[in-house]
């Protein structure tokens, strides 16, 4: 049976932590993480109601977006709602996973899913990151060329987009001369040699380094591997905050609206005054308005996320339309994303079911 430890892989394969926010606590929160797996219960939010469900129905696993443990526990007796869930965690060995920024800043997370559901083509992140890709650059023989190239997609090098496998090589003439103690892959020690190479370059996430350099020493046939890596500033596509895209038609303020009641199953939208069309919708899941200046910048007719203060709705008046739906409301198919992930890297090994429990604060009066 997969344990704890291989459901944090797979969804670090996913959304690697190396993605989350400074100020994030994403990954397991709490307990055993060689338990083996009897069932996931997949809930926005872990509380001791949430926990109550998992034991009924026979899940020693809950996964959620937003982590139990965000602030530093100075002690754990039972006196906060964080400190009663992470108490019922441990005395009934319900381990506590989380996703949360990471998952919201990768390409395919939340945001992307809430996108989807809105109906928006051409979906892509509103503030790409940078400074988390680089390129490695290798000296290869050119019967392994392929081989080692192989091996560097496997280790997670070459993605660039929705494109994998990408790689760009160059012929070229190597020289060396073998130590009096090596045993050289070509020539012989003490002689002077040259010899034909490929130069091999692949993207390289970052976070990915430490693997695909030891993917490379593995594979490649010399003794000393010669290499480089070159960080770069490129933006990276895959991997940022919020999401733009376009509806399949132009839609009046009003009728785009009542789409988002509809569809996001909320009472009330508040918004600014706005009289165009809406074509073009950013948007951010949860608390985004540290992105209304990108999205005006982007030329968004309309920016949907949750959070917002008052003051945040006199900025954007008549520049967009500005529509807070709420935190929850806002992230509520994150659970569809989790479900998604874990069946399809999981098949049936074990149940995967969404919570019942309803986690949102928040009511409504009318």
């Amino acid at each position: 049976m997969p344990t704890v430890a291989d459901l944090a892989r797979a969804l670090e394969t996913a959304a690697p932590l190396a993605y989350q926010e400074s100020y994030d606590n994403a990954g397991l929160q709490c307990g055993d993480s060689q338990a083996e797996i009897t069932g996931v219960l997949i809930a926005l939010d872990c509380t001791p109601a949430v926990l109550d469900e998992a034991l009924s129905r026979g899940c020693n696993v809950v996964v959620a977006h937003h982590p139990v443990i965000f602030r530093p526990l100075k002690s754990l007796t039972g006196a906060t709602e964080v400190e009663r869930t992470l108490l019922k965690a441990l005395k009934n060995d319900i381990a506590i996973y989380a996703a949360h920024t990471n998952l919201d800043n990768v390409r395919h997370g939340v945001n992307r899913k809430l996108g989807e559901k809105l109906g928006l083509q051409n979906l892509r992140i509103l503030a790409p990151t940078s400074g988390n890709l680089a390129k490695l650059i290798t000296y290869v023989p050119p019967t392994h060329t392929d081989a080692v190239l192989q091996t560097l997609y496997q280790a997670g090098a070459g993605q660039i987009g929705e494109y994998s496998d990408c790689s760009f090589r160059s012929d070229g003439v190597g020289t060396f001369t073998p130590g009096s103690a090596t045993q050289p892959f070509q020539g012989k020690p003490g002689q002077p040699e040259t010899t034909a190479e490929q130069r091999v370059e692949v993207l390289l996430p970052l976070h990915r380094q430490k693997p695909v350099l030891r993917a490379l020493q593995q594979a490649h046939p010399y003794e000393e591997v010669a290499y480089e890596i070159v960080k770069l500033e490129n933006e990276n596509q895959e991997v940022g905050a919020g999401m733009i895209g376009e509806l399949p038609q132009e839609l009046t303020p009003a009728a785009f609206r009542q789409q988002l009641r509809a569809i996001l199953g909320v009472p009330v939208v508040k918004h600014t005054e706005y009289d165009q069309p809406i074509r073009r919708v950013a948007l951010c899941g949860g608390a985004g308005s540290f992105l209304l200046n990108k999205a005006r910048a982007a030329g968004a007719d309309a920016y949907v996320t949750g959070d917002l203060k008052y003051h945040e709705f006199f900025g954007p008046e008549g520049d967009l339309l500005l529509c807070d739906v709420g935190h929850f409301e806002s992230e509520q198919f994150t659970s569809e994303l989790f479900q998604e992930l874990l069946t399809s890297t999981f098949s049936s090994t074990f149940a995967v079911l969404i919570a019942e429990t309803l986690t949102n604060p928040v009511r409504y009066d009318f």
